[in-house]
């Protein structure tokens, strides 16, 4: 597993949302949680409220029903926020990607920051994944600090 500065990132939250996905790709996120992986020594907590977290974990193709949902709870995310497409279907719509209701992976809907490839997707992938995305973060503050000094 990557090992990573934790100085500027104090206690990031995620959300995980399932877009429809088989379940077996939620079962190694929910995985990651257990004792045995314990994202939770990164400080990283799996919250419910999308006002309250950081970097928001998807499983699931992307279809014509879960797109509002996606797009609202991204929208209700503070900045700098992260996405994290885990698992296939997520990352380009998978086995269910001719299916007449799917557009595809998630960043058809929204932007991706990380993708994390697999079926299922392992807990050591997802948890290399989730930290990926905390390395980005910083550059993202960087980046949304010099949009704000352009439009100001």
């Amino acid at each position: 597993m990557s090992s990573f500065d934790t100085s500027n990132i104090k206690s990031p939250w995620i959300l995980h949302y399932d877009t429809g996905s088989c379940n077996g790709c939620d079962i190694e996120v929910l995985a990651c949680l257990t004792p045995l992986y314990d994202v939770e020594r990164f400080g990283i907590l799996n919250v419910g409220n999308p006002r309250h977290a950081d970097i928001l974990v998807i499983t699931g193709a992307a279809n014509k029903r879960s797109a509002r949902v996606l797009r609202n709870l991204y929208e209700q995310m503070p900045d700098p926020k992260m996405v994290v497409a885990v698992g296939i279907c997520a990352v380009s719509g998978g086995v269910l990607h001719n299916c007449y209701n799917v557009l595809g992976g998630v960043d058809k809907v929204i932007p991706v920051d990380v993708y994390v490839p697999g079926c299922a997707a392992r807990p050591e992938a997802i948890i290399d994944g989730i930290v990926l995305a905390l390395q980005k973060i910083p550059e993202k503050r960087k980046l949304l600090k010099s949009r704000e000094a352009k439009t100001a």
